[in-house]
């Protein structure tokens, strides 16, 4: 039986006279969502009481000012952190959040800001959580190939182990003709060949890796440090400190929220949902299609674009009413990171493969992790496309009509 979803697909109706909100499909409400008379969910992006005798200006104000405090409060736990590794990490992530928190709010509500000053620091926001999160995303992508070469070595000696028909001795006698294995065919053989290279060539292709990535990672980590010290840092951080306590905001902020916000939050979601449109889901949607094994940047580069609206969508939600998110977009977007984690480390693997005079077995098992890590980007996009459109009921699960 098919699995089913307690939401409905993510996608809108037509909107209605006079260019009012398009509403969600017709399906059951989310626990705790408030919804309409008939069970049906109340239209995307309403924000319910959230928005109720507000104006726009006080509910985005409050948005920015609250992200705004939490970017100053984790840069300095960034700056008190010390020596603690841990505390540094949890720190930049923090002031990382924040800042696309931040950038996403002035992206989505632009017509609402001063669109000069909005502009300048949502780039300058992108650019100091992109410097800040490259050596993270080194670090993880280390950690993802290494994990990776492990499981894939220790799979290969399990099914050798498998294969494998132990010797069974007895007070020092040998197995009977009858008892003996068969031997191994050319096919076992060209098996048991290929998981030796894998097994020898996994180590010298861990060490390869490892010296990149942290060569790559220990760049990143300097910048990081230039970037935080820089007068350009110093800049954004005025700029944010000013937003904590005053958003420049024009005077269409002043009308009232339930009016100005949702269409604008619904733009946003319009062009997520235009962006998986020309996603290849039919495709996606069958386990072992093989269509992401080949490593193209072209073919990753909508999903990657997928991500951001996802994102943004998700952030333009938390305006309206930060406990009223739709759990599909969380859950899609887990796929779209895991997919992006994937692909990253399917393209260090090729990269390290062609390094000049490598061995042919580390080469191999390059190759091999490649292929796992393009594996993955294809379940990756397997399950975003299972969490974007549930899927239907199978006919065994329907009623059956009688008469």
């Amino acid at each position: 039986m098919a699995q089913r979803h307690d939401f409905p697909p993510l996608r809108y109706e037509p909107a209605g006279p006079g260019g009012a909100p398009a509403a969600l499909a017709d399906g059951p409400a989310r626990p705790g969502s408030p919804s309409r008379p008939g069970g049906r969910p109340r239209p995307y992006g309403t924000g319910g009481a959230a928005l109720t005798g507000r104006t726009a200006r006080e509910v985005l104000a409050a948005y920015l000012h609250h992200q705004a405090t939490d970017f100053l409060r984790s840069l300095r736990s960034h700056r008190e952190s010390g020596s603690d590794a841990e505390g540094t990490r949890e720190a930049a992530r923090q002031l990382r959040a924040s800042a696309r928190r931040i950038g996403g709010a002035l992206h989505t509500f632009r017509p609402l800001t001063d669109e000069k000053w909005a502009d300048q620091l949502r780039g300058e926001l992108a650019w100091l959580s992109g410097t800040l999160g490259r050596e993270h995303a080194s670090t993880a992508r280390l950690d993802r190939l290494l994990g990776a070469l492990q499981r894939l070595t220790g799979r290969a000696e399990r099914e050798r182990d498998r294969e494998a028909v132990p010797a069974r001795t007895a007070m020092g006698s040998t197995l009977s003709p009858e008892a003996a294995p068969p031997a191994a065919g050319r096919d076992g053989a060209d098996a048991g060949e290929a998981d030796a290279i894998l097994s020898t060539g996994a180590a010298r292709a861990g060490a390869l890796l490892e010296r990149q990535i942290t060569l790559a990672r220990t760049r990143a980590h300097s910048a990081a440090l230039q970037a935080l010290g820089s007068s350009r840092f110093h800049a954004v951080a005025d700029a944010v400190a000013v937003l904590a306590s005053e958003a420049p905001l024009t005077a269409a902020a002043d009308r009232p929220a339930e009016d100005v916000l949702p269409p604008l939050a619904e733009q946003a979601h319009r062009r997520l949902a235009e962006a998986v449109a020309a996603l290849p889901l039919a495709r996606a949607g069958h386990p072992y299609n093989a269509d992401a094994l080949t490593s193209d940047a072209r073919q990753d580069a909508p999903w990657r674009q997928v991500r951001v609206l996802a994102r943004l969508s998700r952030y333009a939600q938390e305006v309206l009413d930060p406990d009223d998110v739709d759990p599909r977009l969380a859950e899609a977007g887990r796929a779209l990171e895991r997919h992006r984690d994937a692909a990253e480390a399917a393209a260090a693997a090729s990269a390290a493969a062609r390094t000049p005079r490598i061995a042919p077995a580390t080469a191999y098992a390059l190759g091999v992790l490649h292929a796992d890590q393009r594996h993955e980007v294809e379940a990756a996009r397997f399950v975003f496309g299972r969490a974007w459109i549930p899927a239907p009921v199978s006919e065994a699960a329907q009623p059956v009509r009688k008469g």
